[in-house]
């Protein structure tokens, strides 16, 4: 399992582009609990700590795909690092500026949010000129999505280090520096500076033009909601069960559960077609929610919450391997950053849903909802699964190694090669 891994990191400039990526996404990872703290600091009340953060998550959402569309016109350099010091500014002011005037605020989170750089989706367009082999390609997507969990578990831990040897709104400015060193590691890199885009088709809906794609956010959207809703219905069972420390084992649970299940998953050798093997998985992620409803003593609920997340990553990484091979051509960067808007929305989407359910049926429908999230996730794929078997969508994706580096035209050159 680890020579996969190691043959990666091993690989030219693949161990600082997913360092730098990490490091440069760490404001975003932990945007959410550095603004409620500030807030509260500030004596700020949790309503306008919600709201603040709500504004800077819905800003991000709607940057990611805008900046990643941007990304493969102009380059990664051009876009990612300057996006990342406008967001780290704005960030910087909130800080230093606190709640008063209010506007000033909110106007500073949603800047903060909509020039958050598309590093996520990046990094994933570099893969194919770094890696060489669509095995390899696949294995660093599930490298990426476990990465992803151990940044978001270590994230809040760095907030409340910061936040404890100097202050909240120190945090804020400390995040905000380390995301732009983070940024500017990644586009200082060769294959970063000469990463291009393939050429691409003038069209007004870019990536979004491809119905493989719009298939895959659908589907992405309800594991999202899934997600979103675990967070909300867990922290319901807690409070009767041993209150905030249970909550932070049940949430742990499932990024463990993540982490061990893409570990996993990308140390496999999988064969066969990627749009059925993400039927199964989803299908899995679905049937690990239902024990959910069982609800057990905290140690026994803890490992359900484990078993819940198992299949989250190998999704996240399948997903990708789909999303790569139908993404319009000259779009891939933009592709990638509609899957992680999609998915965000749908957390938001998920704890928006769970709240008013748990309220009206109980902590026991709290858990109903990620099952039949996962269920309707399924219904899409499987209703979607024709489009999703034809990569070519209708003649809008090219093959070429910007989508599919084993597909490509010319197999010994890859998009880097051609530009």
């Amino acid at each position: 399992m680890a020579a996969g891994y190691l043959g990666i990191l091993r690989t030219r400039h693949a161990a600082r582009l997913l360092a730098g990526t990490l490091v440069g996404r760490l404001p975003n990872a932990t945007a959410a609990i550095a603004i409620v703290l500030f807030v509260r600091a500030e004596g700020g009340g949790y309503s306008l700590a919600g709201a603040l953060a709500a504004v800077y998550g819905l800003a991000n959402a709607v940057g990611q795909p805008l900046l990643g569309r941007l990304v493969d016109l102009y380059g990664q350099p051009r876009v990612q690092l300057p996006a990342a010091v406008v967001s780290a500014l704005a960030m910087t002011a909130f800080a230093l500026s606190g709640l008063d005037p209010l506007p000033v605020a909110y106007l500073a989170m949603a800047v903060a949010g909509l020039f958050t750089p598309p590093l996520e989706g990046g990094l994933r367009a570099l893969w194919s000129s770094v890696l060489r082999g669509e095995e390899q390609v696949h294995t660093a997507y599930a490298m990426d999505a476990v990465a992803q969990e151990v940044m978001f578990t270590v994230g809040p831990l760095l907030v409340t280090v910061c936040v404890a040897l100097w202050s909240a709104s120190a945090a804020l400015v400390v995040l905000s520096v380390v995301g732009v060193l983070g940024a500017l590691w990644v586009v200082l890199s060769p294959p970063s500076r000469a990463w291009r885009s393939a050429p691409r088709e003038a069209h007004w809906l870019g990536a979004l033009r491809s119905p493989g794609l719009l298939a895959l956010l659908g589907a992405f959207f309800f594991v999202g909601i899934a997600l979103g809703s675990i967070t909300v219905a867990a922290l319901s069972y807690a409070d009767g069960n041993g209150g905030d420390a249970v909550y932070g084992w049940l949430m742990a649970g499932v990024g463990l559960g993540a982490l061990v299940g893409g570990t996993v998953y990308g140390a496999c050798r999988w064969r066969g077609a990627p749009e059925r093997r993400l039927q199964a998985l989803v299908a899995l992620l679905a049937v690990c929610y239902v024990p959910l409803t069982l609800m057990p003593g905290p140690v026994g609920m803890t490992g359900l919450t484990t078993l819940a997340g198992v299949f989250l990553a190998p999704a996240i990484a399948c997903v990708f391997v789909l999303v790569d091979r139908h993404a319009p051509r000259g779009t891939v960067t933009e592709a990638f950053s509609w899957i992680v808007t999609t998915f965000t929305v749908g957390q938001s989407a998920g704890t928006a849903v769970a709240g008013p359910v748990v309220e009206w049926g109980g902590t026991l429908w709290g858990f109903v909802v990620p099952g039949a999230a996962g269920a309707v996730s399924l219904l899409v794929l499987l209703a979607t699964g024709r489009v999703l078997a034809d990569p070519s969508g209708g003649a809008v994706v090219a093959a070429s190694s910007e989508n599919d580096p084993n597909r490509a035209a010319e197999p010994r050159f890859s998009s880097v090669d051609r530009a």
